[in-house]
């Protein structure tokens, strides 16, 4: 039946205010929207949004106590900075393009330029409220979902001056969630390392730093001790620290006016190459860039006036004019630590050199695998590759795509078809990959399937060369497809760490029920939804999904299409990794047979 054809006319033409756009275009306010499993998903970004208003007095000496709380599903937050003006106290929590943040005298440095961030949250909640105090005197307002309901003003004489703000995420747009306390904790601990001498207080907890930069390393690092002792230097305008572990790769947390530039950006290409000329200088050698910053942790802040951010969530900072005075800064500060730190420097020198032979006897393992691979094919095989990447996918970028590592050829079989070619690629494993666990990089370049993977990936010489956005292993979810995913995951975790802590891997959710009667057809992702939807569904069949084979492509269309359920993988830290594989990838150990065998009479009973 041929789709109907729509006028475009004048009719057609709509024009939203300020509200109705935040709500119906959310992701270009907070990104994603999740249900607060995973530490970016919106609920989070609201609370960063209202706390960094608070950050932002105290960055400007006012205020040194930020109180948090979590009841149920709303959030307080009380600073005690300057308040907001009570005339105005309306309009910077309702009016888009409104705020102090404009006045550079008033803000120095601030991430929240936009005069979007508040706003985002009252337009995102059912329920908002704010009260400023200044000088005994207050302003309060509320509002539902962006709207105004109340205002009122008076005095108070025992209240100090500062700004309470109050919020809950609207249900309509959010669903059901729920806030993680690992989570809340860990964004308020990088408040506390990114401004040293605040103190946030949050259901009984205080936290604060006195090292700044140093201690979160030192957290996210863990137990395993680094290489040396962690390098820390710290200006006005301008913090660094680093230090070199085991791990393979880089790892950085890069920062600007305490933002988390997830994706890094000029400061942090800056701070890696005023590394690299200061080790040279110092060791008055030419080392590569690679060979220096293979198993480096670094973290880096940056304030500035008027940063320039390629995206709205400010995830990576555009700012062309911090390299000329972050390059030297760095290089300086670095080559006075080597001459004052000569053990310390030793260390590093070793390191390097170290990574340097070792890289070179791999050229010669990459070289052999690269002509292993044109001999088996000219194309890189089991990949069925997506439009964007060669100039015709009409309007997609590398931002919207996507690879599928499904399990075989069956299930390649039913994805391939049902796929968007412009931005979805699938890669077909083999069979079970290789464990990995404890192996040198060099068994990643000898292995035909994870080499292959790597190609595919574009990841062969580090993450810079990714061509896709979102890896996601798409696995049975039975035994044996656990089991692939956790090898997957260990490739990763072990070789190319920053893949999975910059957010690019995902695990894809597929249903394991469809419960079906002659009017209606659903598909359950547990054995709670396959209840609800037999309860109300009568006279209903279940079938059960033992494979992503046994979905036919028309029916699995739906779920790599707009319905697409992606679980992002997430690391607490560093040095949870190491421990993690260790358990559950490493030898066999009564802790983990023990683990297994609990789980498994949780599974059975």
């Amino acid at each position: 039946m041929a789709k109907q054809k729509v006028a475009y006319d004048e009719k057609a033409i709509q024009t939203l205010d300020a509200l109705e756009h935040i709500r119906l275009r959310t992701g270009m306010y907070i990104g994603r929207l999740g249900d607060g499993d995973h530490p970016l998903d919106g609920i989070y970004v609201m609370l960063k949004e209202v706390v960094d208003n608070s950050v932002d007095e105290f960055i400007m000496g006012e205020g040194r106590k930020i109180e948090i709380s979590c009841d149920d599903r709303t959030v307080t937050v009380r600073d005690y900075g300057r308040g907001i003006p009570l005339g105005k106290v309306i309009d910077c929590v309702s009016q888009i393009n409104t705020g102090g943040k404009y006045n550079d005298d008033v803000f120095q440095f601030s991430v929240g330029l936009n005069g979007v961030g508040t706003k985002a949250v009252n337009a995102l909640s059912s329920d908002f409220e704010v009260v400023s105090w200044r000088d005994g005197k207050f302003a309060c307002a509320t509002f539902e979902r962006g709207r105004l309901k109340s205002q009122k003003k008076g005095r108070d004489g025992e209240e100090p001056n500062g700004t309470f703000i109050r919020f809950t995420p609207d249900p309509e747009i959010f669903g059901k969630y729920d806030w993680k306390e690992e989570f809340v904790e860990h964004r308020l601990r990088y408040y506390a390392y990114l401004n040293s001498g605040l103190r946030l207080l949050y259901h009984g907890k205080s936290f604060q730093s006195r090292a700044g930069l140093a201690d979160l390393l030192a957290d996210e690092i863990g137990d395993e001790p680094p290489l040396y002792d962690i390098v820390h230097c710290h200006g006005d305008r301008f913090e660094f620290a680093f230090t070199h572990t085991n791990n393979y790769g880089e790892t950085y947390y890069a920062f600007v006016n305490g933002q988390y530039t997830n994706d890094g950006g000029t400061h942090q290409s800056a701070f890696r190459e005023g590394l690299l000329k200061g080790v040279n200088e110092f060791a008055k050698k030419s080392f590569a860039g690679e060979d220096v910053r293979d198993g480096i942790i670094g973290a880096i802040s940056v304030k500035l006036q008027d940063p320039v951010f390629e995206s709205q969530t400010k995830n990576k900072l555009g700012s062309t004019e911090v390299r000329s005075w972050i390059v030297p800064t760095v290089k300086d500060q670095v080559v006075r630590w080597l001459h004052q730190n000569a053990d310390a420097a030793n260390q590093l020198l070793e390191k390097v050199t170290n990574n340097e032979r070792v890289r070179k006897e791999l050229s010669a393992i990459k070289k052999k695998a690269r002509e292993h691979a044109k001999k088996v094919a000219i194309r890189i095989p089991k990949l069925t590759d997506c439009k964007v990447h060669f100039g015709d996918a009409k309007g997609a970028r590398r931002d919207d795509s996507t690879i599928f590592l499904s399990e075989g050829d069956s299930a390649a079989g039913v994805m391939v078809p049902t796929r968007d070619v412009y931005t979805q690629a699938i890669f077909s494993l083999k069979g079970k990959p290789l464990n990995c666990h404890g192996m040198k990089r060099d068994a990643i370049y000898k292995n035909e399937e994870l080499y292959n993977i790597m190609r595919a990936l574009g990841i062969e010489e580090g993450i810079d060369g990714l061509r896709y956005n979102r890896v996601v292993i798409a696995t049975d979810a039975d035994v044996d497809g656990m089991h692939i995913r956790n090898l997957l995951l260990t490739f990763f975790l072990r070789y190319f760490e920053e893949l999975v802590l910059k957010g690019h891997v995902y695990i894809l959710e597929t249903p394991l029920f469809r419960v079906r009667n002659k009017q209606e057809t659903r598909y359950c992702y547990s054995d709670e939804e396959r209840g609800a939807a037999l309860e109300s569904l009568k006279g209903a069949e279940v079938t059960r999904f033992k494979g992503l084979g046994e979905i036919s492509p028309k029916e699995f269309g739906q779920f790599i299409g707009e319905n697409i359920r992606l679980v992002p993988v997430a690391v607490s830290s560093i040095g949870e990794v190491g421990k993690t594989l260790d358990f559950f990838m490493g030898k066999n150990t009564p802790a983990r047979r023990d683990f297994i065998v609990d789980n498994l009479l949780t599974e059975v009973a």
